[in-house]
């Protein structure tokens, strides 16, 4: 199997690791690399390919996904409390001024 083959992989780790790149999209990361990075999560979360059946029966781990919302949720806390209000009530504002054009 050539490097960067994904013929090995789940229906649900292709699933997993598409929603990640979107994700990753959003924010304003490559295509290229959205995509490197999901990949590296999902490999990380189940330890790679599992269609073989090495490995099939193991629960994921969900570890990098658990560590990159404590990292979110940490840098949000050491925010003043305004400034989070003001923050929410500008995103507030967005979401309603997108639903209603």
């Amino acid at each position: 199997m050539p490097r960067g083959d994904k013929d090995k992989y789940t229906d649900k780790q292709e699933r997993k690791a598409e929603h990640i790149a979107e994700g990753y999209e959003e924010r304003g990361v490559s295509e290229e690399e959205a995509e490197r990075r999901a990949w590296a999560t999902v490999n990380k979360e189940s330890g790679g390919g599992n269609k073989s059946g090495s490995g099939r029966g193991q629960d994921d781990t969900h570890e990098a996904s658990r560590k990159g919302g404590k990292i979110g949720g940490e840098a949000s806390a050491k925010r003043p409390a305004s400034e989070r209000s003001a923050s929410a009530k500008k995103a507030a504002e967005t979401r309603k001024a997108s639903q209603s054009s």
